[in-house]
């Protein structure tokens, strides 16, 4: 499937900001399943965009600008080739061991209603990895309401876990922690998503989690449309939860109060042929 994908941010100061920095992890990487075809990034203002990789290999811009500035618009555009994997990742920059994603971090944390799920999970699936987490996968989807209305970034999985409901970013972090619990590893992922029924107006990315299964590798779990990962999954970044794989993060000086506007399109286009 050939995917384009168009995601724009907005921001509006209430007084101009004297400045910004500002961190984008919005560039995919090529792997087994995918090939990044066209990708840019603009920025409204003039800057210098400074590519590195952060730590676990995520493509990072970073970029400063000084003021005053009354609005900020980032905007990036581009498509990827992918391919159904069944879920399995291979060929992905791999920095750390598997062992590295079983540590929790303040939106992750150990929470005992999450762990007795997944050792309810663990007592019907028995010890086979792969089992006890496509178990986890279909309850999570069944059992917590997959609502697209917009949650604090601050959320944490304990939190979405009680209210039983969340957007993906809070479905996959219950998952991470019960895979995790479980002695499973799991990261997040941050990307984007080709809506079966045709919706390309999307108000954000998309979110689900890997978890290592021994012999197979990393695995792709979507709990909030209760799949695997297939070639409708574009693949940008991983962490060890939303803030490690957020697309935008950045602090400023000045601005009085921020408002964010976030559009995001996801499309499937036709290959260009040869004439």
């Amino acid at each position: 499937m050939r995917i384009r994908i168009s995601h724009e941010t907005l921001y509006r100061y209430e007084q101009p900001a004297t400045g910004v920095i500002q961190t984008l992890r919005l560039t995919p990487r090529n792997h087994d399943g995918q090939y990044v075809v066209d990708w840019r990034i603009d920025v409204s203002e003039n800057c210098e965009l400074n590519q590195l990789d952060d730590a676990f290999g995520n493509i990072t811009h970073v970029f400063s600008l000084d003021g005053p500035l009354s609005e900020l618009r980032v905007a990036v555009d581009g498509e990827v080739e992918t391919q159904d994997t069944h879920g399995v990742v291979r060929g992905a920059l791999e920095r750390f061991p598997p062992s590295l994603f079983l540590r929790e971090t303040a939106l992750t944390r150990h929470d005992p209603a999450i762990v007795e799920f997944a050792k309810a999970s663990r007592l019907v699936s028995g010890d086979d990895a792969l089992k006890i987490l496509h178990g986890l996968l279909d309850r999570i989807h069944g059992e917590v309401v997959f609502d697209t209305e917009r949650t604090q970034t601050t959320t944490t999985a304990a939190e979405a876990f009680a209210l039983k409901r969340g957007v993906c970013q809070d479905l996959t972090h219950i998952f991470l922690v019960a895979a995790r619990s479980l002695g499973i590893p799991a990261r997040y992922i941050g990307g984007h998503f080709h809506r079966a029924d045709g919706a390309t107006d999307q108000g954000a990315g998309h979110a689900w989690a890997e978890a290592f299964v021994p012999d197979l590798g990393w695995v792709a779990f979507d709990p909030a449309n209760g799949m695997c990962a297939t070639d409708a999954h574009v693949r940008v970044a991983v962490g060890l939860d939303y803030l490690g794989a957020s697309p935008v993060r950045g602090s400023r000086h000045g601005g009085g109060t921020e408002a964010m506007e976030v559009s995001v399109q996801v499309q499937q286009t036709q290959r260009q042929t040869q004439g």
